[in-house]
C-alpha cells in the first residue's frame, strides 16, 4: 500500500500485504483485484485481490466444521471472555493504528474517528465480553401444579445460533465488527467476515488482532469482494444466519437469498431521521448541536437526523441562525482534530449527493444555508454541508436517504402535524426531540423509531440494542437484545 506521510509504522504494519483469511490461514485473493481510494485525496493507495466462488466455499466450510466440531461453540464461557479481553487488550493497544487506518481508507476525522469509531466499540467490547462470561439465560423451569403440564418437568437451553456470514458497511466499520463479530463469539458462532469494499484495511486489521486474540482457527474468516461473494454468503446453505448493515436494496436481495434455506436475517438498513424542535425550543442551544450531528462524518450515517422540524413561525429564525452557524463546522482534512465534515467516500458518491440537491432546487427547493465545494481543497471528495428549505415532506429530497452533508428544514403548525409529518417516513431508526424534557418524551413516545434522544440525548449504552422500525431493519445490534439474535431456543422436556 502506498500510504499518505501521516500513516504511521505501526498502522501501515497493520494493513501490510492485504489478504483473506481462511480456516486460519492467510492467502491472497484469486478474485478480481479492487483499487484502495483514499477520498481524502482520490489517490489510489493500492488494490486488494477478491476472495474467488472457491474461496469463499471454503471459508464457510472450515465455519461450518468449526462450529460443529465445538472447537469454539462449546469453550466454557469464561474461556470465550478472556479471548474477548484479550481482543479488547489488543484493539486498545493499536487504537491509533486503526484510527488511521479508518482515516486513510475512510475519510472520518480524527476526532470523531477516536470517539464514535473507537472509544465506544471498545466500550461496547467490554460489555460484550461480560456477557460471554455470564453465559446465556436458561436452566430448569419452575413446575406447574396444572394440567397438561403437570406430569412433566422441563428447562431451557440457549445455544450458539451456527455458521453467521457478516456484512459489515464503510462508515462506522469497528462498531460493526464489535456488533456483529465480537457479538457472534461472545455468543459461541462461527464466522465469515465479508467488509464493505471502501472499508477493507479496517477489517484486515481487525482480523488480525482476532488471530493474536487467540480465536481458533476457521472460525473468523476473513473475505473480500463485491456482490457476487455476498450472494453466496446469503444464500449458502451451510450458513444459518445473516446480518447485514447497509442500503435497503442490498438488505432486501440478502432477505430474498437467505429465505431460500429460512435463515434468520438481521437487517440495519437506512434512516431519514427527524430532528423536532418544538415550540419555545431555545435555539441558543439547540441549534448548533443540531447541525453538527447531521453534518458529522459528512452525513454518512444511517441515523443522521436529517430532516429538521420547526414551528412555522420559528422557521426564519433558525435560518437566520444556520446561516451564521455553518461555518463554524469546519470542512477539511480529516487528518486535523478541527476537521468536522471530511470527504464523501466516493467521486461517484459526491455526485449523486450533488444531484439530488441540484434536482432538488429544479423542482423548487432553496438553499438556505450552505451549499457548493469548499475552497482550497482541489483534491478529494469534499462538500460543503447545505439546508434546504421550501420542501414538501413527501419529496424526493426528504424521504431519500442520501448518506450525505444534506438537510431538509421544514416548518409544522401544530404538535400533532409535527408527528405526522415525523412518522411520514418508510424509515424509523432514529430521531431527536429539543424541549422541556417532559413535554419531549411525551412527544418522543409518539415517534415510531426504535432509538429518540431527547435534548442530544448521548452515547449509545453498550447494555442497549440498536435497530429501527420499519424499513430500517429487522432485529436489533448491540446489548442484550443483539447477544440474543446469535442464540437458539431449546426447551428439553422430561416426565416429571
Amino acid at each position: 500500500m502506498d500510504f499518505p506521510a501521516a500513516v504511521q509504522p505501526h498502522a501501515r504494519a497493520l494493513a501490510a500485504n492485504p489478504a483473506l483469511y481462511v480456516d486460519g490461514e492467510w492467502i491472497e485473493g484469486a478474485g478480481e483485484a479492487q483499487p484502495v481510494i483514499d477520498p481524502a485525496c482520490g489517490a489510489e493507495l493500492g488494490r486488494v485481490s477478491a476472495a474467488s466462488l472457491a474461496q469463499v466455499e471454503r471459508a464457510i466450510l472450515a465455519a461450518r466444521r468449526t462450529f460443529d466440531s465445538g472447537v469454539w461453540s462449546r469453550q466454557a464461557p469464561a474461556a470465550r471472555a478472556a479471548v474477548l479481553r484479550r481482543l479488547h487488550a489488543l484493539m486498545s493497544e493499536h487504537g491509533e493504528a486503526l484510527i488511521e487506518l479508518f482515516i486513510v481508507e475512510g475519510g472520518c476525522p480524527r476526532s470523531l474517528a477516536r470517539s464514535l469509531n473507537m472509544a465506544q466499540p471498545l466500550e461496547h467490547l467490554t460489555w460484550i465480553a461480560g456477557r460471554a462470561e455470564a453465559g446465556p439465560v436458561g436452566g430448569w423451569l419452575q413446575p406447574l401444579a396444572t394440567d397438561p403440564w403437570a406430569g412433566t418437568k422441563g428447562f431451557i437451553e440457549r445455544e450458539p445460533y451456527g455458521v453467521v456470514s457478516a456484512f459489515t458497511p464503510y462508515n462506522v466499520p469497528y462498531i460493526a465488527y464489535v456488533w456483529k463479530v465480537a457479538m457472534a463469539l461472545a455468543a459461541g458462532c462461527s464466522i465469515c467476515l465479508l467488509p464493505s469494499p471502501r472499508a477493507q484495511l479496517s477489517a484486515l486489521a481487525f482480523v488480525r488482532l482476532i488471530e493474536r486474540a487467540g480465536v481458533p482457527a476457521g472460525v473468523v474468516n476473513l473475505l473480500f469482494g463485491g456482490p457476487p461473494v455476498g450472494r453466496m454468503l446469503a444464500d449458502h446453505d451451510e450458513v444459518d444466519m445473516v446480518t447485514f448493515t447497509g442500503s435497503n436494496s442490498v438488505g432486501a436481495e440478502v432477505m430474498r437469498l437467505a429465505a431460500r434455506t429460512a435463515k434468520r436475517v438481521l437487517l440495519e438498513l437506512g434512516g431519514k431521521s427527524p430532528n423536532v424542535l418544538l415550540p419555545g425550543t431555545d435555539f441558543s442551544v439547540a441549534a448548533l448541536p443540531s447541525l453538527r450531528r447531521l453534518f458529522r462524518n459528512a452525513g454518512q450515517g444511517c441515523a443522521v437526523t436529517s430532516r429538521i422540524l420547526v414551528a412555522r413561525e420559528d422557521y426564519a429564525r433558525f435560518v437566520k441562525i444556520a446561516r451564521e452557524t455553518l461555518p463554524q463546522i469546519r470542512v477539511g482534512d480529516p487528518w486535523q482534530e478541527d476537521s468536522w465534515v471530511g470527504p464523501l467516500i466516493s467521486s461517484e458518491h459526491r455526485q449523486r449527493v450533488e444531484h439530488a440537491v441540484a434536482d432538488a432546487v429544479a423542482h423548487g427547493a432553496r438553499i438556505e444555508a450552505g451549499g457548493g465545494r469548499p475552497e482550497g481543497l482541489p483534491a478529494g471528495y469534499y462538500m460543503n454541508p447545505v439546508l434546504l428549505g421550501g420542501v414538501d415532506n413527501t419529496s424526493a429530497i426528504a424521504q431519500t436517504e442520501l448518506f450525505g452533508p444534506v438537510g431538509v428544514l421544514i416548518p409544522y403548525g401544530s404538535l400533532d402535524e409535527a408527528a405526522f409529518i415525523a412518522n411520514q417516513s418508510r424509515y424509523g431508526l432514529n430521531a431527536n426531540i429539543w424541549g422541556e424534557e417532559a413535554e419531549a418524551v411525551a412527544f418522543a413516545r409518539r415517534i415510531r423509531s426504535g432509538n429518540v434522544s431527547i435534548n442530544g440525548g448521548g452515547a449509545q449504552r453498550a447494555d442497549v440494542s440498536f435497530g429501527g422500525y420499519r424499513q430500517s431493519g429487522t432485529g436489533g445490534e448491540g446489548g442484550e437484545r443483539g447477544f440474543e439474535e446469535f442464540l437458539q431456543f431449546k426447551h428439553i422436556v422430561v416426565p416429571a
